[in-house]
């Protein structure tokens, strides 16, 4: 059941209870966690918090945690699937979901009593109405034997056919409803898309309760910009809730620049600003950010030859000597930094790259840190699929929260580090996949799969990683081909996930055009394939279009998409 009123109806109840807290590992799942566990310190509310990767991690919490709680918290992840039907909970266990996928589950949806959704009134959800796809159970219709009360034989016969009849025609109902719900069902869950950011759906909640502070702003403002930088929401959507954002930003950030010591040593501001959309490139050198950002990588064919003259004509273009360019950024001369993006973006005009400007936030703290959001997506990414096995498996996790905190400067520090390394192996991964055609036209579906040897290719047995790297592929792919048809086909990346058990993970992404609305059909694809071939597929991630598959089904599996999407 949709949540009207999030203070009355969220807030207000588990304010004096113990509450369990079940979080995505995803950057926008972190951000909308901060925002709460801060409402929480404020109110003194007891809580455990429980990383989950997966639904089986997220069965095993709640088995494990059933009996000491009754209330539990689910941030993005729980509102795609019917939760009640996975978990089998007591009927006096409630649950409240904080969930960006779609489309939500109708029996979530229309279920009173004790799931409530946490979603943002004005986003468009279309979901089936009630009548359509729920029918009351009928009471078993009664033999209409007749008594025989002394009526002629002819009037019982008469009144039996007209029963019959009657039956016959509520039964071809029953079965022209059930088709229809079934069309309607199909229509509702047949592709898988995102809608707004929970963390600014938690952070609406803490500005209705007048208890926003600037550190939620900013972490709402991350949560929105993980959903752009991962490619989840459209570039409409995403102008419109930074416009949302701005008005915060505005109100809490309207300190006036003429003040003497208007900005002390530890404080921290929020500004709005058209920056470049280069990785990092604030805390690497210019030349690295141009090379390792997929869309200036993939615009000037960067794995090629050709590619890299352009590169060099482009630098020629602006201006900018190549000593300058390749030391770090904070290391170059302060009369070319003043007005470097403008001189960027003409000279990127000029060689057909139009979007390199994009509105964003960036965040200061004191004078010396300035970070813009995607920095930190990036950084908080990258601790949280870390490859370098320190301690338990929830390590990664906690770490990549703390480095959200203001106060946590060497972990977000060491989150920029390993964001380097692993946008240098995904640029690295797609130039040899272009170079040795490794991305071959299946029909329906362009397919690329990383064999066991690759360099890198442990970072891209991690779900976030893996997508990444998809999406750069595609958008470098449909840049250096010449064939028409394979720029509009969307692509399935498969990569070695675990040799010992022989499982490899898959990943389907939707096309890569400029009208794309982000829509993803590859979940429910992966699901009707995977039981038409009996393969051995564990659909375990709350991403419904990232599967893990037996290497040796494979082929059945992907022969069985191959005719279910031709």
């Amino acid at each position: 059941m949709f949540i009207s009123d999030c203070r009355r109806e969220f807030y207000d109840v588990i304010v004096s209870q113990r509450v369990l807290l079940l979080v995505a590992s995803d950057v926008d799942a972190l951000c909308a966690c901060k925002i709460l566990q801060a409402l929480f310190q404020c109110d003194h509310v007891q809580y455990t918090l429980v990383p989950v990767s997966g639904w089986q991690e997220l069965e095993t919490a709640f088995l494990e945690h059933k009996d000491q709680f009754k209330y539990f918290v689910l941030i993005n992840c729980g509102a795609n699937v019917d939760l009640l039907e996975i978990l089998q909970p007591e009927e006096d266990t409630f649950f409240f979901v904080c969930d960006s996928h779609r489309p939500i589950n109708v029996v979530n949806v229309y279920n009173d009593t004790q799931i409530k959704l946490l979603v943002k009134q004005d986003d468009d959800l279309d979901v089936p109405a009630y009548d359509d796809i729920f029918q009351d159970e009928e009471d078993e219709e009664e033999d209409s034997e007749c008594d025989s009360d002394g009526s002629e034989p002819s009037e019982k016969r008469r009144r039996f056919e007209e029963d019959v009849i009657e039956r016959t025609m509520k039964r071809r109902q029953r079965r022209e409803w059930e088709a229809r719900r079934r069309e309607i069902i199909f229509d509702y869950e047949q592709y898988e898309y995102h809608g707004t950011s929970s963390a600014m759906v938690i952070f609406d909640l803490a500005w209705i309760m007048s208890k926003d502070l600037n550190d939620m702003l900013w972490w709402a403002i991350v949560g929105l910009t993980d959903q752009w930088v991962q490619d989840k929401i459209t570039q409409m959507k995403y102008v419109t809730d930074i416009g949302i954002l701005q008005r915060h930003v505005s109100r809490h950030n309207h300190r006036n620049e003429d003040e003497e010591n208007s900005l002390s040593i530890d404080c921290m501001r929020i500004a709005f600003e058209y920056d470049l959309r280069l990785a990092l490139y604030q805390h690497w050198s210019l030349y690295e950010s141009l090379c390792n950002t997929s869309y200036t990588s993939a615009s000037l064919k960067l794995w090629s030859v050709q590619g890299q003259k352009r590169l060099q004509e482009f630098l020629a273009d602006m201006g900018l000597p190549l000593k300058q360019v390749k030391q770090k950024f904070n290391s170059m001369d302060m009369s070319l930094k003043e007005n470097l993006r403008e001189m960027i973006e003409e000279s990127a005009n000029k060689f057909g790259m139009k979007d390199l400007r994009v509105q964003t936030f960036s965040i200061h703290f004191g004078f010396k840190n300035k970070f813009s959001a995607s920095d930190i997506v990036y950084a908080t990414a990258s601790l949280m699929e870390n490859i370098e096995k320190e301690g338990p498996e929830t390590t990664n996790f906690i770490k990549a929260l703390d480095s959200l905190s203001r106060g946590n400067l060497d972990k977000l520090h060491q989150g920029l580090d390993l964001a380097k390394k692993q946008l240098r192996a995904i640029q690295q991964t797609v130039a040899s996949c272009i170079c040795t055609n490794l991305v071959i036209s299946q029909g329906p579906f362009l397919y690329c799969s990383l064999m066991e040897g690759t360099p890198d290719v442990k970072l891209f047995s991690k779900p976030v990683s893996l997508c990444l790297l998809s999406k750069y592929l595609l958008k470098s792919f449909v840049c250096s081909t010449k064939n028409k048809r394979c720029k509009l086909l969307p692509l399935i990346m498969a990569a070695p996930m675990d040799v010992e058990q022989g499982t490899v993970i898959m990943v389907g992404i939707p096309p890569e055009t400029e009208s794309s609305d982000k829509k993803n059909f590859f979940g429910r694809a992966f699901e009707k394939a995977a039981d038409s071939t009996n393969s051995r597929t564990l659909h375990n991630h709350f991403d419904m279009s990232i599967i893990e598959l037996k290497t040796e089904d494979r082929s059945k599996f992907l022969d069985a998409l191959i005719s279910l999407l031709s």
